[in-house]
């Protein structure tokens, strides 16, 4: 899978957020973002490519083209977080995750998934 850059990345999370959009709304919502102002064509040239890519799909039935992604969710985040351990990690699931455990508020929800997750890994390499 290619891997998003950070501007194709905040058009999935809209469109992952959102569902099926046309440009104009994806823009007004990356602008609604903060950050510096996008122009319309920029995101619409932004969005073609995606779709060339393979990222996005496109209905192309009414004037309005409306994207969707083409790629869901869980594997993006898997082939970023994969990218991020390897370039920032050394490739250590460790590191990453007490950095992310130490540097943000983690509620005990948070904790409990993680110990489920962890109980579910063990299990496995039990088998």
């Amino acid at each position: 899978m290619q891997k998003p850059t950070e501007s194709q990345l905040a058009i999935l999370a809209i469109l992952w957020r959102r569902g099926p959009s046309p440009v104009r709304v994806v823009n007004e919502l990356l602008n609604e973002q903060g950050g510096k102002s996008v122009r319309y064509t920029g995101t619409l040239k932004l969005m073609q490519l995606m779709h060339q890519e393979g990222l996005l799909s496109r209905d192309e039935s009414s004037r309005t083209h409306v994207y969707s992604p083409a790629v869901e969710e869980s594997v993006v985040q898997q082939s970023v977080l994969k990218r991020m351990a390897d370039t920032l990690f050394r490739g250590s699931a460790t590191n990453l995750v007490l950095q992310a455990l130490g540097s943000s508020d983690t509620t005990a929800e948070d904790l409990e998934a993680i110990k489920r997750m962890i109980e579910a890994k063990e299990k496995e390499r039990e088998s």
